[in-house]
């Protein structure tokens, strides 16, 4: 197994990014870093629409799920199957906006790999052929800031990135509420506001201890993908609306 992740996901983005150094003006790693993300986004661009879309048709659907929730709240089983009823009516998964973004996972892997296992030790030996391989890669971003350390500043605004994405996903939700159908509702909190809640402020900081620890290049491939994902977020949205 350990084979074909190496062949399939870490070999190929190891090169890829090796490609990107040789080509970017200094060979400055931080900026091959932000393009080798653009790539990855751009690949899984087709993945990342279906799980914003089926986001954004769940959250469409908040309003008749709470009236089922409010019709069924003493009744669990009876709860369970009308919001099953209530999915197959709109012909929508409700576990569709998670497979796509699990599919994307190896990607992170690899990427969390390639920076923890350095460009030493041998790992350039599993740059392709038709690749050229540097005698080293100089891991120094714009003079000053070393990416193969942890980087305090940039897992910071990774964890800001990630706050303002949760953020975001949380207002879109509360955004499409039905004010009278809230209104009715029990004055007991709703689970899945808690749990939003919750992820707002526990996603941020668990990338921000993740950096303190983590090479910044791979805290600088995060707050980079973050924010293009609130750019893909913000595209769906927008067009759906």
């Amino acid at each position: 197994m350990s084979n074909i992740f190496e062949t399939l996901f870490y070999q190929p983005i190891l090169n890829l990014l090796v490609y990107l150094y040789n080509i970017v003006p200094g060979h400055d790693l931080g900026i091959a870093i932000i393009f080798l993300t653009v790539v990855i986004k751009m690949i899984l661009w087709p993945l990342s629409r279906q799980a914003l879309e089926s986001q954004k048709r769940l959250q469409e659907l908040q309003p008749e799920m709470e009236k089922v929730k409010q019709d069924n709240k003493d009744n669990k089983e009876a709860l369970g199957r009308a919001m099953m009823e209530l999915y197959k009516e709109k012909n929508i998964n409700p576990f569709s906006s998670c497979l796509p973004l699990l599919i994307q996972l190896p990607f992170l892997f690899a990427v969390f790999k390639v920076f923890r296992d350095g460009f030493e030790n041998g790992s350039l030996d599993l740059v392709y052929s038709f690749v050229e391989k540097p005698e080293l890669i100089n891991s120094i971003s714009l003079g000053f800031i070393n990416l193969s350390n942890p980087n305090v500043a940039i897992a910071f605004a990774a964890g800001a990135a990630q706050f303002w994405q949760a953020k975001m996903t949380i207002n879109k939700k509360n955004n499409g509420l039905d004010q009278n159908n809230t209104a009715s509702a029990s004055n007991a909190p709703n689970m899945t506001e808690v749990m939003n809640k919750q992820m707002l402020y526990f996603m941020p900081a668990l990338t921000i201890f993740i950096g303190f620890t983590l090479p910044g290049g791979l805290s600088l491939y995060w707050l980079v993908t973050t924010l293009l994902t609130v750019l893909q977020q913000h595209y769906i949205f927008k067009e759906k609306d």
